[in-house]
């Protein structure tokens, strides 16, 4: 198998309000789009796919789930300067930043639809 591509497909009620956090906020370009449906890029990441809530595209036994319990993780090279940036956006954090044992120092956003976009650097974990 050889994977040319790499996209996170969420199913959310309003697809057009979470394309346009990500395109506000966080620097994606959308590449195709219709009712009930968006498609973002990105060169740097894997893309980001928008389904609407109840769209026949969607196996009919899970066409009425949104997206919960995912966490869409974005490593970037100055945690700081993209959290003051994002709440001089006025972007709710709904994590502040907090750093783990591990060594990942991370904060969290959730968009309109409560998909949580959690962005993270690594340090060296503690004791190391």
């Amino acid at each position: 198998m050889k994977i040319t591509s790499t996209a996170v497909s969420l199913t959310v009620d309003d697809v057009p309000a979470s394309a346009a956090f990500l395109t506000a906020h966080f620097g994606f370009q959308e590449a195709m789009a219709a009712e009930g449906f968006a498609s973002l890029v990105r060169e740097d990441a894997a893309d980001v796919i928008f389904l609407r809530r109840g769209i026949e595209v969607l196996p009919e036994d899970v066409r009425d789930q949104r997206a919960a319990g995912v966490i869409i993780a974005f490593t970037v090279a100055d945690l700081d300067a993209e959290y003051e940036r994002l709440r001089a956006e006025g972007v709710r954090v709904t994590m502040p930043p907090r750093e783990e044992p591990w060594g990942e120092r991370l904060f969290q956003v959730t968009d309109p639809n409560g998909v949580i976009l959690q962005l993270v650097s690594w340090t060296a974990p503690d004791g190391r």
